[in-house]
């Protein structure tokens, strides 16, 4: 895993090596073990690479790295799965000199000899990529199918002195003079109702994400212009429409399908030069996980779950009947509320952008904790849009259909009914519930979707309003236009009938690779730990989508099927409980520890001062939680992590302009540079 960052000059200038090393310092902790840099003077173009060696790890790795043939310079972040089939594959055409055992030497002897699109669309794996061909001057940038890693790319200056730049995260472009950082309003507001900046969109005017699955190629001509071509080499609405056109009706037969694909993307990602385990938090997708992974290992695999005090946070129980089953190397960790807390003010800069997901918070801690023995941390993330897992999709589904039926009059009075019952009295019911399954933490969920029932005749706008925390026209900013997302698409995939299936889709193309993703990317990469996906292999994913809703959910439970897969090593007894999730109790935390840290930033001279929040509309929402009359604490979660990091921003802009180039790091961080004339 690593950190890539790059720049391309309208004009080509003297100062690319400088700018180009502060950027790439900037990603120290995605690369610790070393650095470097690729200046082509002539066309005004710079690459640079931070490097954590997890496959070849002597300097036969390096990056970035030219091609045998030399037309081609890579910077690659990310593990290509199966690059010594892609070996064998390019033996038995070609001769090929191999210098080394690395993966990015393997991805550009594919693209020499087979094109980019080629060798994106034979690759199995996760990647940001940034290809410079020095033949065809054409920049052409790659992201993975999920978006696994990210890639931020735009525009710096204006005219002649226009610069294209690209990033793994935002603090490499922000580290760049220059770089105006202006705040989006539109994309703010879209933060505010998800908890994250939807892909296309950064928070900064001018920055983008590369959407998942797609490539850009960018000419010298076009930096001026600001202009760019883009396409995708993989979508995941073709995969929806090939697996809904070719079902698998046998149960039998689709569970040894699924367990094949299964086992096959963990035995692609096992291999590394490198101490290796896996999160285990006791639920059905990391159990199966770990289960197949100790299948296939003839040592114990080191596992890692977080132990909380909270009742009804605490997932370590769980974790430790399955690891004793499986007899893994198990390691649990309990945690403090002062040590969980003490982790809030360092988010905003490990997120680098505004990010609002609170299980970001024990993500970060188990990230530390597993960084300690291994390098690399196998998760099961993807189960749940995969297969069914959210609950939203077992009860969310049912209530919109029913919906579609009542007149509208009667949607908002039970939307009034179910709001009037306090959250913690939900939360009571929901103990005491017969089918309690589904009803673990009820009251946040009952007013989530008593807010969503005013809008519930589609079920886009209705799952959009289930994903979201403010309704329209609710967003307290003092001023802003909510820009379009794909939960605005009408027209994507059109013939995904049934509604769980049709939020599935949508929280794949959205939720997954702009939070669920973001969140373990960025707190992995805060302490220099590589995470693999294995639910998120395209293979995996294609099994999932040949599968009918009934494997996927019936009688109100979901991953019916993947439960099928992981009866085959562990007892159902093990693992059947309700769905507890992976947070922290925010809500009594902001009434209590956190208050004061809370009331700083939420200051009403601050935010007038500030100008971006409506002061009058924050300071009621607050107000009302820390009285006990609602609870807040989502909505007030986005408004605090913004609102932290609009705070962090300043101090790296304040920082970064009193020692712009900070020469006296450069050796620190062991900043090598190549030169192409």
């Amino acid at each position: 895993m690593c950190g890539i960052a790059g720049l391309w000059a309208a004009t080509p200038r003297d100062d690319a090596r400088q700018k180009i090393e502060f950027m790439t310092s900037a990603l120290y902790r995605r690369g610790p073990d070393a650095g470097s840099c690729w200046i082509d003077a002539d066309a005004g173009l710079a690459l640079g690479h931070r490097r954590l060696a997890v496959i070849e790890l002597s300097d036969l790795g390096a990056q970035p790295m030219l091609s045998e043939c030399g037309r081609y310079v890579i910077t690659f972040n990310g593990e290509i799965y199966n690059h010594l089939a892609l070996r064998k594959e390019l033996e038995q055409s070609i001769r090929c000199r191999w210098r080394g055992t690395s993966d990015t030497e393997t991805l550009l002897a594919c693209v020499a000899a087979w094109g980019v699109t080629a060798t994106l669309q034979k690759s199995v794996g996760m990647f940001a990529i940034a290809l410079w061909d020095r033949v065809q001057r054409q920049l052409i940038l790659a992201r993975d199918r999920f978006g696994e890693k990210p890639l931020y790319y735009g525009w710096i200056g204006q005219g002649p002195e226009t610069l294209f730049v690209f990033g793994s995260e935002l603090k490499a472009l922000r580290a760049h003079l220059g770089f105006e950082r202006s705040i989006d309003q539109g994309a703010l507001a879209l933060f505010l109702c998800f908890g994250y900046v939807p892909t296309p969109y950064s928070i900064y005017k001018d920055i983008f994400k590369l959407e998942p699955g797609s490539t850009l190629v960018l000419n010298r001509a076009d930096i001026e212009r600001r202009n760019h071509t883009t396409g995708f080499y993989w979508r995941f609405e073709d995969l929806v429409r090939t697996g809904l056109s070719d079902p698998i009706h046998d149960e039998d037969e689709a569970t040894e399908r699924l367990e094949h694909a299964i086992r096959d993307a963990i035995d692609a990602q096992i291999v590394a030069d490198v101490s290796l385990g896996a999160f285990l938090s006791g639920g059905i997708d990391s159990s199966t996980v770990v289960a197949i992974m100790q299948a296939r290992s003839r040592r114990p695999v080191k596992t890692f779950t977080v132990g909380f005090d909270e009742k009804g946070f605490d997932e370590a129980p769980h974790a430790a009947a399955v690891a004793n089953y499986l007899g893994t190397d198990h390691q649990e960790i309990r945690v403090s509320t002062g040590r969980t807390q003490a982790i809030i003010p360092k988010l905003s800069s490990t997120y680098d952008e505004p990010f609002a997901d609170p299980s970001q918070i024990p993500t970060s801690i188990i990230c530390q904790i597993a960084r300690q023995s291994v390098t690399v941390a196998l998760s099961g993330d993807g189960g749940d849009e995969l297969f069914g897992g959210y609950d939203r999709y077992v009860w969310g589904a049912q209530l919109q259909r029913l919906a579609g039926s009542v007149p509208g009059f009667m949607l908002r009075a039970t939307s009034g009914a179910l709001c009037a019952v306090p959250v913690e009295q939900w939360n009571r019911m929901g103990e005491l519930w017969p089918l309690n399954r589904c009803f673990s933490q009820l009251g946040p969920k009952m007013h989530k979707l008593a807010a969503a029932l005013a809008s519930a005749r589609s079920i886009d706008t209705f799952h959009r309003r289930l994903a979201g925390e403010w309704g329209s026209g609710a967003i307290p900013l003092c001023s802003a236009r909510t820009p379009p997302t794909k939960f605005d698409q009408v027209e994507i995939a059109p013939e995904i009938s049934h509604p769980e299936h049709r939020m599935m889709f949508l929280d794949a193309i959205t939720y997954l690779p702009d939070d669920i993703l973001v969140k373990m990317d960025r707190a992995a990469m805060a302490v220099s730990l590589e995470t693999r996906v294995p639910m998120l292999d395209h293979r995996v994913a294609e099994v999932a989508w040949r599968l009918p809703l009934s494997m996927k959910i019936r009688k109100g439970r979901g991953k019916l099927i993947l439960r099928k897969v992981l009866n085959r090593y562990l007892p159902a007894s093990i693992i059947e409980r309700p769905k507890a999730g992976f947070t922290v109790p925010l809500g009594e935390w902001l009434r209590g520890p956190l208050r004061d840290w809370a009331e700083a930033l939420l200051c009403e001279q601050r935010l007038l001062s500030e100008g971006y929040l409506n002061a009058a509309i924050v300071r009621d929402i607050w107000q009302e939680h820390i009285s006990e009359k609602r609870d807040w604490s989502s909505r007030l979660w986005h408004i605090l992590m913004f609102q932290a990091w609009l705070e962090d921003e300043r101090a790296v802009s304040i920082s970064n302009a009193a020692a712009p180039f900070r020469e006296s790091r450069r050796s620190e961080l062991d900043v090598g540079t190549v030169d192409c004339h």
